[in-house]
């Protein structure tokens, strides 16, 4: 059996690998950019952001009516003027308008024929009644000019004055009402943004934590190597901060989408009593381009919480590990 040559040269093994670049080295991730677990995370915080922003958009369109219908009606006063058995009703309603008419501070005043007046009975008595014999009142509105004060009480002693049985509503009432709904809409709207915003934080906890056990062995390593906790950390912060961008880019661009389809879509029921309700809900269902600069802003505020959440989970994480 022969011996080696002790001196024939050695042969370094390390030529026969492979080479890659510093550069190619340095740019692999330490943790995998497709993945389920990545996949999964950019639907949850595509979906969160979609129900996000549908809501806030929603709150604006219902502010933005409410605002629209509070000028209307603050702007109008209402005169209904009864008939009565011993009194003229076209005589009262004539002398009524008159009295309106001399108040100061109206600009406008327009008083409702009887066939007007019969027809706004029509949405809850239907079309084709005879109301004839119905004690139907003569409706007077008179629009105020805006920044005057008006002073009802003696709008209410000329009005009654010259037809007893007049009656002068300003609507506070419905405004009262219209405050109150869209306070309602709008705690609503912030109730279901902060379980969206619970239910990210939760989604990306998670995800964080099963990141992290699929990676241990290199998080392991890194530690070996000297690697501190924040070098670490920044690595996966990266990571989720990609992830939420992408998944709110997703889930605000569908919802923007939406919103811009909404007009058009609406007016295929535009004249029906659906689209009707809709459209005194929501007005136009169009978004002012404030409300798409929220939309776009709320998109990359999500991002920026589940890069938050990703942090506070991570060292939580690797406190546990270490």
């Amino acid at each position: 059996m022969s011996r080696p040559d002790q001196h024939s040269p050695l042969v370094d093994l390390g030529q026969e690998r492979p080479q890659l670049p510093a550069r190619a080295r340095n740019l692999s991730p330490i943790v995998p950019r497709a993945s389920i677990a990545g996949r999964a995370l950019v639907a949850v915080v595509a979906i969160m952001t979609f129900l996000a922003s549908i809501t806030t958009g929603t709150v604006l369109l219902v502010s933005a009516s409410a605002s629209e219908w509070q000028s209307e009606v603050a702007s109008e006063i209402t005169i209904q003027v009864r008939p009565a058995a011993s009194r003229d009703l076209d005589r009262d309603a004539a002398a009524a308008t008159q009295a309106v008419r001399n108040q100061s501070g109206i600009v406008e005043v327009r008083p409702f024929t009887k066939e007007e007046s019969a027809k706004l009975l029509e949405p809850w008595l239907g079309t084709g009644l005879s109301l004839d014999d119905l004690p139907v009142p003569r409706v007077i509105v008179a629009r105020v000019q805006p920044g005057t004060t008006l002073d009802l009480a003696a709008l209410r002693r000329a009005v009654t004055l010259v037809a007893p049985t007049a009656s002068v509503d300003d609507h506070r009432a419905w405004i009262e009402r219209m405050r109150s709904m869209t306070g309602a809409t709008l705690f609503a709207g912030i109730g279901i943004l902060a379980l969206v915003i619970m239910a990210t934080v939760i989604s990306v906890s998670f995800a964080t934590r099963g990141a992290m056990a699929a990676n241990r062995p290199i998080v392991e390593v890194l530690h070996f190597v000297g690697a501190g906790d924040r070098y670490i950390a920044n690595r996966f912060l990266r990571h989720f901060l990609r992830l939420g961008l992408e998944g709110g880019v997703i889930g605000g661009g569908i919802a923007m989408l939406a919103f811009g389809f909404s007009e058009s879509i609406a007016g295929w029921f535009s004249g029906t009593p659906v689209g009707d309700q809709f459209a005194a809900l929501l007005g136009t269902f169009s978004l002012r381009p404030s409300g798409y600069l929220a939309l776009a802003a709320q998109a990359v505020l999500i991002a920026a919480i589940t890069a938050w959440a990703s942090r506070r989970t991570l060292f939580a994480t690797l406190n546990e590990i270490d």
